[in-house]
């Protein structure tokens, strides 16, 4: 029976699930909303972006993809290294390799290259004083290569943030179209993605060497995502090699390495110039870092190609988010989850497809939204499920057993009146002379006596999965085996029956502190087929069984009576339980509606 303080905290809980459910859908989507409009401001949207459109890139990178081409001629650019083999062989500092600039210089006069570009950083100062005729050695390869193709030398910025100063003579052979910043920009995580002369103090523009080189081959520069994925890593020619073809006057050789092509010349050496990047750009990359003049000719070559990947505005991934949220208002249902999934993959699709055509889109954004919009509905579904779990526990916990509460709450139970045959084991109890008892005590103590009573045998029921069909006065009648299948339901009855005599012995003990009445019980058990299911009126019914299997249990609980045995138990139930020894054949017995049947006694040892 249910307590009135279990009544009233149900009450309370039924309004404040009513309550809750009313606004819950409406608040639960304001939340999800509010959690997306943090990660954007956070900027963990824009990191989440940046991991995804890497993870594209690693992707297509594998399969050699190429990006949709946009420009109908494609300039190539190759790299010639300064590499630690070509500085050995010089002998000589990065700071003071005029010679072999001015001799590479020569050598792409001869070869014809489309254009120049040298990402190494002349100095200031002259060095002449250091070894006469450096200075002129390298203007004169300026001089030998200006009137064939356009020449672009580096230039970057101090601590300060201001741009330093080449030295005169350099500078006004090249003149103010021949330099360039080799400077990059790097990403919120560090990595370097995109081109963008917005480099300066205060996001001011300022040339570049690629976006130099671009405009003087006639391209139009714009600020963009660099297609790393496209071509296999950027190989290269090492320096000496160059030098030592141009000292053999083999123009032949050099012209079918860089003919027509655009030229960028940069130092290789080991831990210069490192750049942390998403994909490997160049031949001998490691540990996700590349070279700069690798960047420098991925740029370029994007620029030339008109290949920069063009990129949403920063907003448009909240918008998408907000926008991808709305999945909260699908129905929690498999259909539902496989909408979403086969959403997730089209958008997925989709979105690589429109990065190799130029476009990033915030696939991130969108794909978090929709799976935290969808399963932010499926978690508050499961919340109020449960919530409404606990409360009819709550309420109805008193009324049937847990076994039969358990099937209702979740949908095995049918709630029809049909019911259905199922082979159960029948447990009755009942407590002897217990009628004689109640005449000499008063109601109230009588009462609290059986409830005392019925919590301890109750509890041994339920503790072995059985159900209590109904209080008979003074008895019980349980089965094992509905609605909640067991493997030996007989095993189980019998363990309840047993558990049911040593909860008596604790009772009687507690009843002889208090000068009570010592309780004995008798308990038949019989395994047969019944017929369970709902018994009563559409208005009032309760789950039961009936049958003849539970007359014939009913008539062996009273064998029990005068035969000095607490436990009697069919021939049927004894079949079942062959580990117990216990047993005492007790012969045929006569049981009223029915022939004569073979029963078995068992008590407690001694």
């Amino acid at each position: 029976m249910m307590t009135p303080s279990a009544s009233e905290a149900a009450l309370r809980g039924s309004r404040f699930i009513g309550f809750f459910s009313r606004w819950s859908l409406v608040l639960g989507f304001l939340v999800v909303q509010a959690l997306l409009t943090a990660l954007y401001l956070t900027n963990s949207l824009a990191n989440m972006e940046l991991a995804v459109r890497d993870f594209q890139f690693h992707g297509l990178s594998r399969l050699e993809a190429q990006p949709v081409p946009q420009s109908a001629t494609v300039q190539e650019v190759v790299v010639v290294g300064i590499d630690d083999a070509s500085l050995k062989e010089f002998n000589v500092p990065v700071a003071v390799l005029h010679r072999q600039i001015g001799a590479f210089f020569e050598a792409m006069a001869s070869a014809r290259a489309r254009a120049v570009g040298i990402d190494v950083v002349l100095p200031e100062r002259s060095y002449d004083h250091v070894q006469p005729g450096l200075d002129a050695a390298l203007a004169q390869g300026i001089l030998r290569l200006r009137p064939v193709a356009p020449l672009v030398i580096a230039q970057t910025a101090g601590a300060d943030g201001r741009l330093r100063r080449i030295h005169p003579l350099f500078a006004n052979l090249v003149g103010p179209e021949g330099t360039g910043v080799v400077l990059v920009m790097r990403d919120a995580d560090g990595l370097v993605r995109r081109f963008d002369e917005r480099i300066g103090v205060d996001g001011q523009a300022i040339v570049s060497l690629p976006g130099r080189l671009a405009r003087r081959l006639d391209a139009p520069v714009s600020a963009g995502i660099v297609p790393m994925y496209s071509g296999q890593p950027m190989p290269y020619t090492p320096l000496r090699d160059v030098l030592a073809l141009q000292s053999r006057a083999e123009s032949g050789p050099l012209q079918q390495l860089f003919a027509g092509k655009v030229v960028l010349l940069g130092s290789l050496l080991d831990f210069d110039d490192l750049h942390p990047v998403p994909v490997s750009l160049g031949l001998g990359d490691a540990g996700g870092m590349t070279h700069g003049v690798f960047i420098l000719a991925r740029q370029l070559r994007a620029l030339l190609g008109g290949d920069l990947i063009r990129e949403a505005p920063a907003f448009a991934s909240l918008l998408m988010a907000l926008f991808g949220a709305c999945t909260w208002w699908l129905r929690p249902s498999k259909s539902a989850c496989a909408v979403v999934v086969l959403a997730l993959v089209g958008v997925g699709v989709a979105s690589v497809e429109l990065l190799m055509a130029g476009w990033a889109t915030p696939t991130a954004s969108l794909g978090l939204a929709m799976v935290a919009g969808l399963g932010g509905r499926i978690g508050l579904a499961s919340w109020q499920s449960a919530a409404e779990r606990r409360r009819l526990r709550l309420a109805f916990g008193g009324l049937v057993s847990p076994g039969v509460l358990d099937e209702i709450l979740t949908g095995r139970l049918a709630p029809d009146l049909a019911g259905e045959r199922r082979n159960v084991c029948l447990l009755f109890s009942d407590i002897r002379d217990f009628t004689t008892l109640s005449e000499h005590l008063p109601p109230q103590q009588v009462t609290e006596l059986l409830n005392r009573y019925f919590e301890r045998m109750v509890a041994c029921v339920h503790r072995h999965g059985g159900t209590v069909d109904k209080f008979m006065g003074d008895g019980i009648m349980a089965f094992f085996g509905a609605p909640r299948d067991l493997a030996n339901p007989c095993q189980d009855a019998f363990g309840a029956a047993t558990d049911m005599l040593r909860e008596l012995d604790e009772l009687n003990q507690e009843q002889a502190a208090q000068n009570g009445a010592r309780l004995s019980i008798g308990v038949g058990l019989h395994y047969g087929e019944a017929f369970l299911g709902y018994i009563g009126s559409k208005d009032r019914h309760e789950y039961s069984a009936i049958g003849d299997t539970v007359n014939a249990t009913a008539r062996l609980e009273g064998l029990s009576k005068g035969s000095g045995y607490p436990v009697i138990v069919s021939a049927t139930v004894r079949a079942l339980l062959p580990e117990v020894e216990d047993f005492v054949d007790l012969g045929k017995r006569a049981v009223k509606g029915r022939s004569d049947i073979d029963i078995f006694g068992w008590k407690q040892a001694t």
